[in-house]
């Protein structure tokens, strides 16, 4: 299991700015069977952990001489630069299931893309899940190789996951497809716009000469 340590954190309201500069990120760790406890811990540490963890794999959060098993549960980012500002640590009950955002993975190449020139539609990137927390998938990957035509879709129902994990969506949701490539459409000159007869030509020119003879 991952792990992360953190600290017992004493500056609360606008004070942590003065953190954040420092590059400590301010937390809270609450859950079902703790107190809500304010602690704060390295902003580049956390960064590294949740990339490999995401908000759905157990970290080991370490604040003293104490280990809590929790869940990335909430990152709050500035709006400007991306980065964390906060985050929340839940820590679950283990023996009661959990709900997740877990991501999707879209793994190999649609032949209708490659040989028809159609284009891939992920309509889900991820999906809510329930399952006890030391079963929640960290990702769950789909293999596109499945999508030869454009009438071929991938479902929820098609995704591969454990039997011990329940997928909180309907079961025929499209999770990805391709689109047949859009046609270009030519434009076509306005009735009025077509080249203009001999008849007409020498008429309109006839007409400019008068009054050219007029001024």
């Amino acid at each position: 299991m991952l792990n992360l340590k953190a600290e017992k954190r004493k500056d609360i309201g606008k004070k942590v700015k003065v953190l954040r500069k420092k590059g400590v990120l301010p937390a809270v760790l609450y859950g079902p069977e703790i107190d809500n406890l304010a602690i704060q811990l390295d902003l580049k540490e956390f960064e590294k952990t949740y990339r490999k963890a995401g908000e759905s794999t157990l970290i080991d959060l370490e604040i003293g001489d104490k280990k809590f098993s929790v869940l990335i549960h909430e990152i709050k980012k500035d709006p400007l630069s991306g980065n964390p500002i906060h985050v929340d640590f839940y820590q679950p009950i283990l023996t009661e299931e959990a709900e997740a955002a877990v991501p999707i993975v879209f793994e190999g190449e649609a032949p209708a893309v490659k040989d028809l020139g159609g284009t891939l539609i992920k309509e889900i990137q991820e999906v809510e899940v329930k399952a006890l927390p030391r079963d929640l998938p960290h990702e769950i990957k789909v293999d596109v190789s499945s999508l030869k035509t454009f009438e071929n879709e991938i479902l929820i129902k098609d995704l591969k996951i454990a039997d011990n994990v329940k997928i909180l969506k309907e079961p025929n949701e499209i999770v990805a497809l391709v689109t047949p490539p859009q046609k270009e459409e030519v434009e076509e000159k306005p009735v009025e716009e077509e080249e203009k007869t001999e008849e007409e030509a020498a008429t309109e020119g006839e007409s400019k000469e008068e009054k050219k003879d007029e001024e």
